[in-house]
């Protein structure tokens, strides 16, 4: 609680003693702030979308690392929420990103945070690769970090309590979502493509068994976060 009253006195600019009180009432410090820094990047952030986390960092970084094996990539960031991704991406590559969410509330946080970041994201609403299958659009790089804790595991009450819970929770054990991608990669990707995602700790070999289920040639690599979990799936064929 310290460090987070610390936060508020830092970067709060209304009543402080109303902003501890929310605090000590179990709201989330980056709600009450209405801002959080991602990958050096000022987003804002409300109960309408997951307030980014370090490890997706993590994922940021190991993108950017793996588009050096490409020619100009198209990337999309599926399930964008707050943009964090799409706009991390946009601005370190200096390209245009394809970023999507079945929110649109979450799509309207994550658009002001472009503008705000001067980030050129094209937002598209649907549900997974729905809306990229819809308007034909071919991509070489898939990166989300989609809803992924199983609907009965138990978590911290202040993400509970706070966040949105479209963007926590998935069914079939957590995999829902990485097994709707996996299932239409197919329709989207190029010949070449890698597919990026974060996954929860305990998920390496149910990630791999989906990856080998629908495409089958493709390479999986998981890798491990700053505090030595696994953290990162990458599908690949080249």
């Amino acid at each position: 609680m310290e460090k987070e009253i610390e936060y508020l006195k830092k970067y709060y600019k209304g009543n402080i003693n109303e902003a501890i009180k929310r605090l000590e009432d179990g709201e989330a410090v980056q709600y009450i702030v209405g801002n959080t820094n991602f990958y050096g990047y000022e987003l804002d952030v409300n109960k309408n979308v997951l307030i980014p986390r370090r490890e997706t960092e993590g994922l940021v970084e190991e993108v950017i690392k793996r588009t050096k094996d490409f020619d100009n990539p198209t990337i999309i960031d599926v399930g964008t929420g707050s943009g964090a991704i799409a706009i991390s991406l946009s601005k370190e590559l200096n390209t245009k990103i394809y970023a999507s969410d079945i929110s649109d509330k979450a799509l309207e946080v994550a658009k002001k945070n472009a503008i705000k970041n001067d980030a050129n994201v094209m937002f598209l609403e649907g549900d997974m690769l729905k809306p990229y299958i819809k308007n034909n659009i071919k991509v070489d790089i898939i990166v989300s970090n989609p809803p992924y804790i199983k609907e009965n595991e138990p978590i911290q009450a202040v993400v509970k309590n706070n966040e949105p819970h479209l963007a926590l929770y998935a069914k079939n054990n957590g995999l829902q979502f990485y097994e709707s991608i996996l299932n239409d990669a197919k329709k989207v990707v190029k010949d070449k493509y890698l597919i990026a995602f974060e996954i929860g700790a305990s998920m390496k070999d149910d990630i791999k068994k989906l990856s080998k289920k629908y495409l089958p040639k493709a390479a999986v690599e998981i890798k491990k976060d700053l505090s030595d979990k696994n953290r990162y799936a990458f599908v690949y064929n080249y």
